[in-house]
């Protein structure tokens, strides 16, 4: 018996959440690879006609990146976490496709993944179906219908 039950998905704005679950390996694959400019420290000086002010304020510029950067850090590391412990809750076929095709550094093609994987084109997109719902209800990302109002 499937873990995502069909009468579960009854409901389930399917297009939604499918697009939501893309988003988050969007996401994912953006926290490994990059690190934003805004909070990369400022190299250059800055001058001013304008004096400074002393407002009570304990930190430099440079701290404030730190600070950023740290803060940052914490949002990535446990955005990270909370895909991993939803992709490990997948059976062995859906984590390894899941892994291969979106936790990569690499960009891959789907013919490639299938290929390695022994599967065909059919039975890959339907095991990575079931994945995404999965993943979608792991992460309370699935998306429900609106129900219709009678006019």
């Amino acid at each position: 018996m499937s873990v995502v039950k069909t009468s579960l998905l009854h409901g389930i704005d399917r297009k939604k959440t499918k697009l939501n679950v893309e988003k988050v390996f969007a996401d994912y694959r953006m926290y490994i690879m990059t690190v934003p400019d805004d909070i990369m420290p400022k190299i250059t000086a800055s001058y001013s006609l304008v004096p400074s002010s002393n407002i009570n304020v304990f930190h430099s510029s440079t701290e404030d990146t730190a600070i950023k950067r740290v803060d940052y850090e914490i949002k990535r590391d446990n955005f990270m976490q909370q895909v991993q412990r939803a992709v490990n809750r997948l059976n062995k076929r859906e984590r390894e496709l899941i892994i291969k095709t979106y936790m990569t550094y690499e960009d891959v093609y789907v013919f490639d993944i299938y290929n390695e994987m022994g599967i065909s084109e059919a039975t890959y997109y339907r095991i990575r179906e079931k994945a995404f719902y999965k993943i979608a209800f792991a992460l309370k990302l699935q998306v429900y219908k609106e129900a219709e109002t009678p006019t």
